[in-house]
């Protein structure tokens, strides 16, 4: 399958049918990921999660040779915890965390003003049962290759949580 084969295949209520800027301009381009996996996380740089930078860079690295990629999503809705401009986050991210993963512009996930991606992303319930708002800073949506949402995490599950590793290796099976 071709990427132009893949994109022509992707449904419309899919998160990545959803136009969403990219963190220093112009369009993430998140079309280009259908057949591939994706790992959502709404991201912040001032967090006591912050830390999980590290094991999603880990992560992207570990699979991205399958046709997996960790897609980074500013929010600064929770507390004030991702004040900075695309530039500071992007130097922040690279010097502290080393991440080279894709990042998107800075966008509400929750509320009146919550981005499109978020409303296809939100409905989804992780295994506790927790659908609707996101809860907090690093909250994981898992996208297959069909371009549907398949697991969603608590922000205090890390990159590395054996449930979260199984997932991912499942949709990359």
């Amino acid at each position: 399958m071709t990427t132009s084969d893949s994109n022509s295949a992707l449904a419309p209520d899919s998160p990545l049918a959803v136009e969403i800027g990219a963190l220093q301009g112009g369009s993430a381009g998140l079309a280009r990921y259908a057949g591939q996996v994706v790992l959502i996380v709404n991201v912040a740089s001032k967090c006591g999660l912050t830390p999980q930078y590290a094991g999603l860079e880990q992560l992207h690295e570990r699979y991205a040779g399958q046709g997996f990629t960790v897609l980074g999503v500013p929010c600064n809705q929770f507390m004030g915890q991702e004040p900075g401009s695309a530039e500071e986050i992007a130097a922040f991210c690279s010097a502290t965390y080393g991440v080279t993963f894709p990042m998107t512009e800075k966008v509400e996930v929750n509320g009146e003003q919550r981005h499109p991606l978020y409303e296809r992303l939100t409905g989804f319930a992780d295994a506790e049962g927790h659908s609707g708002d996101v809860r907090w800073n690093f909250e994981k949506f898992l996208v297959g290759r069909d371009g549907k949402v398949v697991a969603r995490f608590s922000p205090q599950t890390g990159p590395d949580a054996p449930e979260l590793i199984a997932a991912v290796e499942e949709q990359l099976a």
